[in-house]
């Protein structure tokens, strides 16, 4: 069980639903796409744009970072309103590199982002209703 399902499941065992509150079921239906990369993905497009114009020098130098780059990835979060969200991981030790365990704790990082954004979301129409209309100018 994800963390997040293990805070959801306390919540409920207590009782804590009866206000308004964002979900992990929320977070998820904000999400209408997810993207992942190493930053050495990055940098060999990077090299491949170097290669169409001919720059061996920029490619040796790119590629040289490669091993180091490759333990860096990136999870990007494309929310249904077309906002982006990042989140990222690295590892210290190629030994123990494992590109699902990347992704997973990329995706982790930004999720906690989509907490924050659907947080501000949620206390901003509460905050809203309390507010007189106003007049049409």
């Amino acid at each position: 069980m994800s963390t997040d399902a293990q805070i959801e499941a306390g919540i409920q065992a207590k009782g804590l639903t009866a206000g308004p509150r964002v979900t992990p079921a929320d977070v998820e239906m904000a999400i209408a796409s997810e993207h992942y990369f190493t930053a050495g993905d990055g940098v060999t497009n990077q090299a491949m744009g170097f290669a169409m114009a001919n720059n061996l020098d920029a490619i040796d130098r790119l590629t040289a970072a490669l091993p180091v780059l490759n333990m860096l990835t990136f999870c990007v979060l494309v929310l249904r309103n077309g906002f982006t969200v990042t989140g990222e991981n690295t590892c210290v030790s190629a030994q123990n590199f494992d590109p699902e365990l990347g992704r997973r704790l990329a995706r982790e990082d930004a999720i906690e982002k989509v907490w924050e954004f659907l947080g501000f979301e949620l206390k901003e129409r509460l905050y809203q209703r309390t507010q007189p209309p106003q007049a049409p100018t």
